[in-house]
């Protein structure tokens, strides 16, 4: 039996710096084949690339070519990840994701060096002056149809996002979200959010059945089960997403949204849905040609 390497067909990935020259991202790219529509293709921007390209990607494929079916369209997916074969970066995504203000934590490991938060501006301005203008170079993108996706703490950097520069894109999935993080600080992003300018912007929050106050049952037969219920209660990543979601769901935020329970799903568990149901939310099939919605 010979073995052989095995790549998603079709994807690619290359290294791309922000402007200041700092550390790169490596971005994992889905185009799909053909001409794009006229207006250009749809995009799904994630974080952490490197977990969450690979479930996009098979969501993409397995429901575009039926779209009759899926309600799932063709569009272009740029997953956000960093130089290296491991799904996560914890270091670096503690920078990138976690919101201002700067702080620091002790190190992830004896000898290592502090881990610090609050550098989501940065990674900002990478996606809107560095690979939004990569994209273009590569296909057509239509600017009125980008969506961005974020778990856990990268469902409070979709947050953030959204607060601070609302006109990146139209559609937004924060997963998880620890919106308990740092005293609830994102609450003040929200209170003091920059207004909506496109004529509306589609936001969904989503947590899995058992990040509330109940655990999984399989949880309850850990020895952590204790303090993993009280971590839970503490965090109240079900409740405070739907306060969310209920609390900007009028008509002057400019902001539409929806909140949704994986059922049977944990915090980690909850990826694999999240994932199919940003790329159910960012390429949905538009209106048929006689203008009428399209067929389930």
């Amino acid at each position: 039996m010979t073995e052989h390497v095995y790549a998603l067909p079709g994807t690619v990935h290359f290294d791309l710096e922000p402007m200041d020259g700092s550390d790169p991202y490596r971005i994992f790219l889905f185009v799909p084949k053909g001409e794009p529509p006229a207006g250009g293709w749809p995009l799904l921007v994630t974080t952490d690339g490197n977990a969450t390209f690979p479930f996009a990607f098979a969501s993409m494929v397995t429901q575009a070519p039926y779209p009759t079916g899926t309600n799932v369209d063709w569009g272009v997916i740029a997953a956000i990840g960093y130089p290296t074969d491991e799904p996560y970066d914890a270091f670096r995504r503690a920078w990138d994701l976690g919101p201002p203000p700067i702080k620091s934590y002790p190190p992830y490991v004896e000898g290592g060096a502090p881990v610090r938060i609050g550098g989501s501006g940065q990674l900002l301005d990478f996606i809107e002056r560095r690979l939004f203008f990569q994209l273009d170079a590569v296909t057509r993108i239509d600017p009125t149809r980008r969506s961005l996706f974020g778990h856990s703490f990268g469902g409070l950097f979709a947050l953030y996002a959204l607060f601070e520069r609302p006109w990146l894109f139209a559609r937004w999935i924060a997963a998880s979200p620890t919106i308990y993080w740092e005293g609830s600080e994102i609450l003040n992003n929200e209170a003091g959010r920059h207004p909506v300018s496109r004529a509306e912007v589609f936001l969904h929050l989503s947590a899995g059945e058992y990040e509330g106050d109940e655990l999984a049952p399989f949880q309850y037969r850990n020895d952590d089960a204790a303090s993993r219920i009280e971590k839970r209660k503490a965090e109240r990543t079900v409740s405070l997403a739907r306060e969310m979601a209920d609390r900007l769901n009028k008509p002057d935020t400019g902001i539409r949204t929806q909140f949704e329970l994986f059922s049977g799903q944990t915090h980690m568990s909850a990826l694999g849905p999240a994932v199919n149901r940003a790329v159910a939310i960012a390429f949905e099939r538009g209106p048929t040609d006689d203008g009428q919605p399209a067929n389930q």
